[in-house]
């Protein structure tokens, strides 16, 4: 089914809104917190104050990580679409069925057991708004987000569609929004249309626990923005003024969610996240297809801050990303770790199912890559492990591994570079000649990491 409009986002498919019942007490309110997680899609680990950024204004999400905790070493995949296989299914690359950006058209299958499915099953309310990047351009496939565990769903099935800033069609559930608007001007701009539906979410989901997944799509290219306020009088090259407003933009639409939970009664019941997808790009012009030549360059706002590479790397710049986390009030029972904690160990996305799981009471589906990092949101520390491992099958093709302080790369055809995080973060003096042991360890799980 297909519906337009003649304005502006006015019209849309899908069914009417339901009037929601008044806020309960506090005390009234069920043990288990809501779940809200916000991805930002290219945001580089040095782009937020938090994490060093001295140029570009991030607000909000510095005092959302004075208000909670700052994660130092939180993990992705190189690239867009493993990184959201891995978030709903707790496995890493090596295990996923989506390795590459390529294979997104494929998506999920039936089988799979996601987030968001163990948590509808735990009695939550399921939101999925923005990006999903995982499956066929198809209102009904078995790797859509209603077929995946989300009672809701609004915004983009196919991730190339995800780099049109001002569509002229969005979904809604499995029916196609029209904005006809955008067909000759850039009217609507997607990112204000998700911060509304993801505001409307709430409001409806507030009597009863709720996990939303808010994918904005900012700040990936082609770097479009309404207005590049507030940077418009900066001597910047155009691509980099509006790079920087797609961030304090998407910073203050965050602010607006957040400002609602404590409207509502919600805040200190909801377990907020914001992290990123990747590493940050160095794109634009090829996205020419959407009508955009705006170019950026990491270096410009030292987006990577002290990491060696960027996107499509496996380097520490391309898979280490912002991870910020407000707990709740209570975690399971426990207080809230104390606000402006870091977490210095290692966590990865696929740890948030078990993570959420954890929190929610739910059970935990065996056979899982990823680990629990929920005592850390009570001044403990995440779950062990042995190994991180991931791989890159876009630019340049390799694996890496992680395991305790040292890290493991190898490019295409090349032998094993590693390097000791702990005192090298940067990556710049491989060890590998003297640490052989290190290095065959590092082989062997390579090997073993993939299924």
């Amino acid at each position: 089914m297909v519906t337009s409009s003649s304005s502006p986002a006015v019209v849309v498919s899908g069914p009417a809104p339901v009037a929601s019942p008044p806020v309960p007490d506090v005390a009234a309110r069920p043990t288990r917190p809501n779940i809200l997680l916000v991805m930002l899609d290219d945001l580089g680990w040095g782009e937020l104050g938090s994490y060093g950024q001295q140029v570009i204004q991030t607000p909000v999400l510095d005092e959302l990580a004075a208000q909670g905790v700052r994660f130092d070493q939180a993990y992705t995949t190189p690239t867009c679409a493993p990184t959201r296989c891995s978030l709903m299914t707790g496995r890493h690359i090596g295990h996923t069925r989506v390795r590459s950006n390529a294979d997104a058209g494929r998506g999920l299958s039936p089988e799979d057991v996601t987030v968001a499915g163990i948590l509808r099953q735990a009695g939550y309310t399921t939101g999925h708004i923005g990006k999903w990047g995982l499956g066929p351009e198809d209102g009904v496939n078995p790797s859509h987000p209603n077929s995946q565990g989300f009672d809701y769903f609004f915004g983009y099935l196919n991730q190339r569609h995800a780099h049109d800033y001002w569509p002229t069609y969005l979904w809604r559930n499995d029916m196609r929004v029209l904005y006809p608007e955008n067909e000759t001007a850039n009217v609507t701009y997607s990112q204000d249309l998700f911060t509304q539906e993801a505001l409307d979410f709430i409001e409806r989901s507030k009597q009863d626990p709720f996990f939303l997944y808010l994918s904005y799509t900012t700040p990936h290219a082609p770097n479009e923005v309404p207005t590049d306020a507030p940077y418009s009088d900066r001597p910047w090259p155009q691509g980099e003024r509006n790079h920087a407003a797609q961030i304090t933009r998407t910073d203050a639409e965050i602010g607006r969610l957040l400002t609602r939970l404590t409207e509502l009664g919600l805040a200190d019941h909801t377990l907020v996240l914001v992290t990123s997808d990747n590493g940050p790009h160095a794109e634009g012009a090829h996205y020419a297809h959407v009508g955009s030549t705006l170019t950026h360059d990491p270096k410009f706002f030292d987006s990577n801050g002290p990491l060696r590479g960027i996107k499509r790397d496996l380097y520490e710049g391309g898979i280490r990303v912002p991870l910020i986390v407000r707990p709740p009030v209570s975690v399971r029972g426990y207080p809230a770790a104390a606000p402006g904690s870091v977490v210095r160990d290692p966590v990865a996305v696929w740890d948030f199912l078990p993570t959420f799981a954890e929190v929610a009471g739910a059970e935990v589906p065996p056979g899982l890559d990823g680990v629990s990092f929920a005592p850390a949101l009570t001044g403990g520390r995440p779950g062990k492990r042995e190994y991180l491992y991931w791989e890159c099958r876009e630019g340049r093709y390799g694996q890496a591994v992680r395991f305790g302080k040292w890290k493991a790369v190898r490019l295409r055809g090349g032998p094993i570079e590693l390097y000791d995080l702990h005192r090298d973060p940067g990556e710049r003096h491989n060890l590998a000649a003297t640490h052989l042991a290190q290095v065959r360890r590092a082989e062997w799980l390579m090997a073993a990491a993939v299924a």
